[in-house]
């Protein structure tokens, strides 16, 4: 006989219920527990699909249970890639049956032999499942290599249970970006910005100083060909700024003997100054000039200044969908006035450890929320209520979504920004964010926000 197990009815939690902690009280850098998880509605953030799709001409091959299919066939799908995605559905038989090997292989085979073209390199995505049945993937690869040796194959994962322990799904498929292209020999001048997803900004201050030093800059959002795609393997050195795309750096910069240099996304002027002069020195060019440095800084706190200004004592929500930095965004605005109260994060970034220090003893009374607690499928409703009709100001569509308002900033992954530009820009994304609404209820929806950069 069936029984419900919870017998309350249109459950509802209270603003001061939802899940969440003072900075003072909460855990570095598990601040929350580990559980049942809650997806909001925001969507914006790259997925799987969204990275691999930047390889020009490649094609994604997925192999998984039917039912898992369905995530990854509608963001091809809202992309407008489905010629570039394919999939090979796994039923019980083949579990008991113990043809996993084969299936993956005829499977592959099946779909590169129906293609009106021969594309130049395949993503084969496995699943959790081929982990637990403990299927041979290296065997499946040779095989693969050897039928069609004019194709480029690497391993790509679907794989939940690899969330919590190694490399993240993320930082693997980040890396994968970059194990198709082919030793050649490098070029001095050349140089690769690797494991971001979106375009890095030309006005960003890594760009200024790669043109500034007459550098040929190669990036994988920028690649038109599959031919463009290989020239990046002529870099003498990879900059990674995403602190995810680090592990993939190392790992190309080990395979291909470019050098790798993962430059630190920050807000804080000294690490900024710091990540920008290691650059330099890598990279065999001057460092920025003392009056350069004062110059950059002057603008960057004639920017804060105008925000504090305009904004006032507008409560100010950040999320960690913003940027790698979350907890970094929210010291540099408290510590110029700005009535920051919230931080969307379900952990803290290793690299906002000495943020992190800093607010637990000058803002104690900041609060964390998480975005995956189950708890916070109310927060919409609660914060509403709350607010009432006061403007809150949100950085970021999680921050926007949970605290349902329509003055947000609607930017992704840092948007491309890095250094003193970062600190400009956001700035501005603040001060129009303030000034005019957004449809957040329809912009959130959208898959991949940027991700129209892979369909080329």
């Amino acid at each position: 006989m069936l029984k419900k197990v919870n017998e309350k009815q249109n459950v509802r939690l209270s603003a001061d219920e939802i899940p969440h902690v003072r900075i003072a009280d909460a855990d570095f850098p598990a601040p929350f527990r580990s559980g049942l998880e809650y997806s909001s509605p925001a969507r914006g953030t790259w997925n799987i699909v969204h990275t691999g799709m930047l390889i020009p001409g490649s094609h994604q091959i997925y192999v998984c249970a039917a039912g898992c299919l369905r995530g990854v066939v509608l963001t091809a799908a809202e992309m407008g890639t489905m010629d570039r995605f394919s999939t090979v559905a796994i039923r019980e038989n083949n579990l008991l049956d113990g043809d996993m090997e084969d299936l993956v292989i005829e499977g592959v085979t099946d779909i590169i032999n129906k293609l009106p073209n021969r594309p130049p390199a395949i993503l084969v995505y496995t699943s959790c499942v081929h982990h637990f049945t403990g299927v041979d993937l290296d065997m499946i690869y040779a095989e693969l290599r050897r039928r069609f040796p004019d194709i480029d194959f690497t391993d790509c994962y679907m794989n939940p249970i690899m969330r919590k322990s190694g490399l993240t799904p993320d930082q693997l498929m980040r890396s994968r970006l970059y194990m198709l292209l082919h030793e050649r020999d490098i070029d001095p001048e050349a140089v690769a910005i690797i494991g971001s997803d979106l375009p890095t900004d030309e006005d960003s201050d890594l760009m200024k100083v790669l043109s500034g030093a007459g550098l040929k800059v190669h990036e994988i959002t920028s690649c038109k060909s599959y031919d463009e795609y290989q020239q990046m393997a002529e870099s003498r050195v990879y900059i990674s700024y995403n602190p995810d795309a680090a592990p993939g750096g190392d790992m190309l910069s080990e395979r291909l003997g470019g050098i790798h240099y993962a430059l630190k996304f920050s807000f804080d002027y000294e690490e900024i100054d710091e990540t920008f002069a290691g650059l330099a020195e890598v990279l065999g060019i001057a460092p920025r000039s003392s009056e350069e440095i004062t110059a950059l800084r002057a603008e960057c706190e004639k920017e804060l200044e105008e925000t504090k200004k305009l904004i006032g004592d507008t409560p100010v929500s950040i999320d960690y969908t913003y940027c790698p930095r979350p907890l970094g965004l929210a010291k540099l605005l408290l510590d110029h006035g700005m009535n920051v109260t919230r931080v969307y994060a379900d952990g803290i970034p290793g690299g906002d450890r000495a943020a992190f220090d800093i607010l637990q003893k000058e803002h104690p009374d900041l609060m964390i929320y998480p975005t995956v607690h189950p708890g916070m499928r109310f927060a919409r409703t609660a914060n509403a209520e709350e607010k009432g009709e006061a403007k809150i100001l949100a950085i970021g569509q999680k921050a926007a979504v949970f605290e349902e308002t329509n003055h947000f900033v609607n930017v992704v992954e840092g948007g491309g920004m890095t250094g003193y530009e970062a600190v400009i820009r956001t700035c501005r994304l603040i001060r129009e964010a303030f000034l005019e609404e957004k449809e957040m209820r329809e912009l959130v929806q959208v898959k991949g926000l940027g991700c129209e950069v892979c369909v080329r």
